[in-house]
């Protein structure tokens, strides 16, 4: 069995004069990625690994999972396949996992997420916003070999507002 957890990174902010991948979070994507990892933490989901896009946005949001979730030592890996909108690059990456790795985390960006949830989870999201966790579980023992998975969960800030 393979499960992933996406998390699309934090509100970020435009205000200031930087490239894409430089953009920081603003205080309110802060502030629900708190809300989402502390009511995550509940769940006691591990992964074996964590990836991130190389965006500055999604970095910081990871970072703020890993403190509020894993105090200890955990893998991350900042994975430039990520940084990707459209989601054919996401799915290369997640079909070229290391098959000893069963539990993965993702932090990446939109439109990528949304249309994978849509095309592997069993429930349909119009739209995964910031912040927004979704975990899909493969009945699977090759990440190569994915398809249709169950989207187990869903945790959005404005359901826990």
């Amino acid at each position: 069995m393979k499960k992933i957890t996406f998390v699309r990174h934090a509100k970020s902010s435009w205000e200031h004069n930087v490239s894409d991948r430089e953009r920081p979070l603003k205080k309110r994507g802060i502030n629900d990625s708190h809300l989402v990892s502390s009511s995550f933490k509940e769940t006691n989901f591990t992964p074996d690994t964590i990836f991130t896009s190389p965006a500055v946005r999604a970095r910081k949001t990871c970072k703020i999972f890993v403190e509020n979730l894993y105090k200890s030592s955990i893998d991350v890996r900042i994975e430039e396949e990520i940084y990707d909108f459209g989601g054919s690059q996401l799915i290369n990456f997640i079909k070229s996992l290391d098959n000893e790795l069963n539990k993965v985390m993702i932090f990446g960006h939109n439109y990528a997420l949304t249309s994978i949830v849509n095309s592997f989870g069993s429930k349909y999201i119009d739209n995964v916003p910031t912040s927004g966790l979704i975990k899909i579980s493969f009945d699977v023992d090759d990440w190569n070999d994915i398809k249709k998975g169950i989207t187990t969960l869903t945790i959005f800030p404005r359901d826990l507002k």
